[in-house]
C-alpha cells in the first residue's frame, strides 16, 4: 500500500540504503536483547523481540519494493529483465541457505547474541557495498512532494494499473499461474516425512542441498531461456514443465517409494529436484511478465501490486492445504493443485502478452 510512496519521494536508491541501515540497526538491537535475555531469563523481554521481529518484518518487505524499483529502474530491455528474474532468485536461495545454516549454526554452537549479530555485521557490509558502489539513476521527482501530490500518486499508480486492456483476465492469470506450484510446496515436506518415511536429516538434505541448487539453476535457466528465445516462446513450455510436477507428486502418493531404501530416496530426491527446477523456472517467468507489466512512472508500485495480487491465492490455499489432507488425503489435495493450475494455461491464449509500451 505504500509503494507509491517510492516513486513519488526521494529515489530508490534512497530509499534502498536508508531501509538497510534500520534493518542493521535493528538486528544489531536484536543481538543485545537476545544476549541480555540469555543471562537474564527477562520474559518481558520477548514481548520486545516480537515487536522488532514485526517491525523488521515491516521494513524489510518494503525493502524488497525498493530493491525491485531501483532494478526496474536500471533494467532497460527484456533481456536485461529476464537477466535479473535469474538473478534475483539465485541471490535469494542463497540468503536462505546462509541464514538458515551459517547463522543458525553460529547461533547454535555460542548463542543468539553472536547469531544476530553475525547478521547484522552482514546487513552492514552489503550496505555499505550498496551505498558506494551501486550507481545513482537521476531522480526523476522534479517537484517537492506534498501531500496533496503523494495522494494524487497513489491514485493514478491503482488506476494505470488496473485500467488496462482485459485486467480481469490478467489478474486471475497472475493469481493462478503458480497455484498448483505454491499447494504442493506448502504440503511436500509433511507428505514426504508423513508418507514416504523421510527422516529428519534426509529432508535437510533434499531442502538445503536439493532443492536450492535446483531451484537456482531453474531460475537461471528460465532467464537464459528467455533472453534466447523470446517471452512470448517460452511461457508455454515453461509453464506446462512447471505444472507436470504436479502429476509427478501424484506419482509418488500412489506409489509411495519408502525413503529407506536406496531406490525409494533415489526417486524422492529426483522429483524433489525436478520439482524445484520447474518452480525456478516458472518464477523466473512470472517475474519477467509482472516486469512487463510496470509503467515507467510507477514501476515500484505496479511491481509491488503485481506481487501482492501473486501472493493471494497461495495464501488463502496454502491456509487450507492442512484441512484438505486431513479431509481427503495428498493424493486429493495434487489433483486440486492441478486442476486450480489449468486456468493459468488456459489464460495464455487470451491474456496480453506483449510488452505495453509506456
Amino acid at each position: 500500500m505504500w509503494a507509491p510512496l517510492l516513486d513519488t519521494i526521494g529515489t530508490r536508491k534512497g530509499w534502498m540504503i536508508k531501509l538497510q541501515w534500520s534493518l542493521t540497526l535493528l538486528t544489531a538491537l536484536m543481538a543485545i536483547l537476545a544476549g541480555y535475555h540469555e543471562f537474564s531469563q527477562n520474559s518481558s523481554l520477548l514481548t520486545i523481540m516480537a515487536f522488532l521481529f514485526v517491525l523488521m518484518a515491516f521494513m524489510a518487505a518494503t525493502n524488497d519494493v525498493a530493491i525491485d524499483a531501483y532494478y526496474l529502474e536500471g533494467l532497460k530491455t527484456a533481456q536485461d529483465q529476464a537477466k535479473f528474474s535469474g538473478h534475483r532468485t539465485l541471490a535469494y536461495r542463497l540468503a536462505v541457505v546462509y541464514s538458515r545454516s551459517v547463522l543458525v549454526a553460529i547461533a547454535g554452537f555460542s548463542n543468539w547474541f553472536f547469531g544476530f549479530g553475525a547478521g547484522a555485521l552482514t546487513l552492514l557490509i552489503f550496505t555499505l557495498l550498496h551505498k558506494f558502489l551501486l550507481p545513482e539513476f537521476a531522480n526523476v521527482h522534479t517537484q517537492k512532494a506534498t501531500i496533496e501530490s503523494v495522494m494524487a500518486n497513489f491514485k493514478e499508480a491503482f488506476l494505470t494499473y488496473i485500467k488496462r486492456d482485459r485486467i480481469l483476465l490478467i489478474i486471475f492469470f497472475i493469481i493462478t499461474y503458480k497455484l498448483g506450484d505454491e499447494i504442493l510446496f506448502s504440503m511436500n515436506t509433511p507428505f514426504l516425512m508423513r508418507e514416504l518415511g523421510v527422516t529428519k536429516p534426509q529432508i535437510a538434505w533434499l531442502a538445503g542441498i536439493v532443492a536450492a541448487f535446483s531451484t537456482v539453476a531453474g531460475s537461471l535457466l528460465g532467464a537464459y531461456w528467455i533472453r534466447k528465445k523470446g517471452f512470448n516462446k517460452t511461457i508455454w513450455p515453461i509453464t506446462i514443465i512447471m505444472n507436470l510436477t504436479i502429476l509427478a507428486y501424484l506419482i509418488l502418493s500412489e506409489g509411495k517409494p519408502q525413503a529407506a531404501t536406496l531406490s525409494g530416496i533415489s526417486l524422492i530426491a529426483i522429483i524433489h529436484a525436478y520439482e524445484n527446477l520447474a518452480s525456478g523456472l516458472g518464477s523466473a517467468v512470472l517475474g519477467v511478465y509482472l516486469m512487463r507489466l510496470c509503467h515507467t512512472q510507477f514501476k515500484a508500485t505496479h511491481f509491488a501490486i503485481g506481487t501482492a495480487i501473486m501472493s493471494l491465492g497461495s495464501t488463502f490455499f496454502g491456509g487450507f492445504s492442512g484441512f484438505i489432507v486431513e479431509k481427503a488425503g495428498y493424493t486429493n489435495l495434487f489433483l486440486l493443485g492441478f486442476v486450480l493450475a489449468l486456468p493459468s494455461m488456459i489464460l495464455l491464449k487470451w491474456i496480453p502478452l506483449e510488452k505495453e509500451s509506456n
